[in-house]
């Protein structure tokens, strides 16, 4: 139930990411995204023991690593301006690859066969659904990818600080130091919202907030390899929207594609399944 409120976050944040941009500047969107965001934290925040357990002395890593976040998170969003859904989400789903291949690089993780497989399918799913070979590539497709590249730097940088770092702790930083990043470009392109888009704005907020606490609740109550497959449904969740809403065309390139990416990350997922079996069995 957990993954089904972080399933539905996610769809209605894609929608609600669509509308918004219609009106509004994507800085801007992050911006308020990111203060309503505080705004409905702060109840947390004051159950963990307030401001003063929100104290860090990892200060640079939490900046570094929401300075590759909001750029992912900008990137993710204008992405959403110009290419399908389908694509953008297909593409996305690049990022346990890249995530996969920075472990290897900045924790000292092994590759191992399942990863190995898992990057060579990905980059092939991706080299599928932006099609070099026929044409020029879609910026926004580019956009996509170095978002998800961005989003696995982000996720390699949590994993270190949730050594020392509480989830709320992580969070609230997030909030904090993206809300500082993104206040001078905010300005800059401000515009009131109209009456219309700011109940989507809100809705940007709640999912955008609360969808990763959603995720960690389900992890708590099931192992990683029964939850995160579970994820890769929001694919072809995103394509019928995007199909249903938006008229948006499903070419058999996407599919392929997409289906090759999930099939490595599947794979990467067995063989990470394989490989806590025969440790808990040798201890």
């Amino acid at each position: 139930m957990w993954m089904a409120g972080w399933l539905v976050a996610m769809l209605v944040l894609a929608i609600a990411g669509r509308e918004t941009t219609r009106e509004l500047p994507v800085f801007q969107i992050m911006e308020m995204r990111s203060v309503i965001g505080l705004v409905l934290l702060w109840p947390m925040v004051l159950r963990s023991g307030g401001l003063a357990a929100m104290k860090t002395q990892r200060l640079t890593q939490h900046i570094f690593r929401n300075m590759a976040h909001y750029a992912s998170q900008f990137g993710w969003f204008l992405a959403l301006t110009m290419i399908p859904l389908a694509q953008l989400v297909a593409i996305e789903f690049t990022m346990p690859i890249w995530t996969a291949v920075l472990a290897v690089a900045v924790l000292g993780e092994r590759m191992g066969l399942w990863k190995s497989v898992a990057v060579a399918l990905g980059l092939v799913g991706v080299a599928i659904i932006v099609r070099p070979h026929a044409g020029a590539i879609a910026p926004g497709q580019l956009v996509a990818l170095a978002a998800a590249v961005g989003f696995a730097i982000s996720l390699i940088t949590v994993k270190v600080l949730t050594r020392t770092e509480g989830t709320v702790s992580i969070v609230f930083w997030m909030l904090i130091v993206q809300s500082v990043l993104g206040l001078l470009p905010a300005l800059h392109v401000w515009q009131w919202p109209s009456a219309q888009v700011w109940p989507w704005v809100v809705v940007i907020s709640i999912c955008g907030t609360f969808s990763h606490f959603c995720l960690a609740r389900a992890m708590l109550y099931a192992d990683a390899t029964v939850v995160v497959p579970m994820d890769f449904l929001r694919v072809p969740f995103t394509a019928l929207i995007g199909w249903w809403l938006y008229a948006e065309n499903i070419d058999a390139y996407t599919l392929v594609g997409a289906g090759l990416i999930l099939g490595g990350n599947l794979l990467n997922l067995k063989g990470a399944g394989a490989v806590s079996t025969s440790v808990a069995r040798a201890t």
